[in-house]
């Protein structure tokens, strides 16, 4: 349907954060999301008036996205990860129960409007495999049988444990409402905006505007900050500390040693590869494997002879 009065003005003011209107396209898609529950033909005709972009340009945008669903969803949508790391550590059998449980595949939803699942590719937290998601919030390292338990609680409206980082789900809608980049539907200008603009005004910016302005350079409503004030203070340790250092990140990795990487590959002391050395040499060198070093062929000699003829 098309968008109430009150979402209208909402997207106004996305609209009016950018410089070209086009760039409020993805933002838009999530509001409209918020209010129909998908995206739909009448939210795609609103985006497309309010960015000059024909239905065309808008559909093709949400289709090549996959938050943006073309179907209604349920009220929460569980994501099961059925890439490698998460299917190793049993991601398709976590699938495979709650499938069986719900009565549903991919991409459908209960009847009872409770669970859309779907299966999706890396989610990007391989760390805490097998890997849920209730409406884009992790649940890491679950069996098939804390995942149905989770499931359970959420068809039956009961409260459910707080992810592994995050508030508890309160719903897809809710949730693209702030994936907006308009803080929590049911409080726009609350706690959450006040962090932002405590925030901007940290670090010498200016405070959102609250009203509907449109035009280059304005920011008329809050964004939503993707950190908490500790992980700020974390961040601003860190900036310190290299500071300290002579604002050299490296001088800190190469006081930590190579198993402080984060995803360390080899020994940063490997003999390096040698000028001249064919691709393969290296590798069989440092493994000690004889052979490769120093070998010549008959047709290398056979070559060389001709070369000096």
């Amino acid at each position: 349907m098309a968008f109430t009065p009150e979402l209208r003005e909402r997207a106004e003011e996305l609209v009016g954060r950018y410089p070209e209107k086009r760039s409020a396209v993805l933002p838009l898609l999530h509001l409209v999301q918020h209010q129909d529950g998908y995206i739909s033909d009448d939210g795609v005709a609103e985006i497309s008036e309010l960015t000059d972009f024909t239905k065309a340009e808008v559909g093709a945008v949400a289709t090549f996205y996959t938050m943006y669903k073309r179907e209604p969803m349920g009220r929460h949508l569980v994501s099961v990860c059925t890439n490698f790391s998460c299917v190793v550590r049993g991601g398709k059998e976590v699938y495979q129960r709650l499938s069986e449980k719900l009565g549903v595949g991919h991409e459908e939803t209960t009847e009872d409007g409770a669970i859309t699942l779907e299966h999706a590719e890396c989610l990007g937290n391989c760390e805490g495999a097998p890997l849920v998601t209730v409406d884009y919030y992790n649940y890491e390292c679950l069996t098939p049988e804390q995942a149905e338990e989770l499931v359970d609680k959420l068809v039956a409206g009961e409260d459910v444990p707080p992810p592994t980082r995050g508030r508890v789900p309160e719903g897809i809608r809710h949730v693209s409402h702030r994936l907006a980049g308009l803080g929590d539907a049911d409080d726009p200008d609350g706690e959450i905006a006040r962090a932002n603009r405590a925030a901007r005004a940290h670090h010498g910016g200016s405070t959102p505007l609250t009203t509907a302005t449109s035009g280059p350079g304005h920011v008329p409503a809050t964004i939503v900050p993707s950190y908490s004030d500790e992980d700020e203070a974390e961040r601003e340790r860190a900036r310190a500390q290299v500071r300290e250092t002579g604002a050299d990140p490296g001088v800190l990795e190469g006081a930590a040693g190579p198993g402080a990487r984060e995803f360390p590959t080899r020994d940063p002391d490997a003999v390096a590869q040698r000028p001249g050395e064919a691709p393969g040499e290296t590798e069989h060198r440092e493994a000690g494997i004889p052979g490769r070093e120093g070998e010549r062929t008959g047709a290398d000699d056979e070559n060389e002879g001709d070369a000096n003829e």
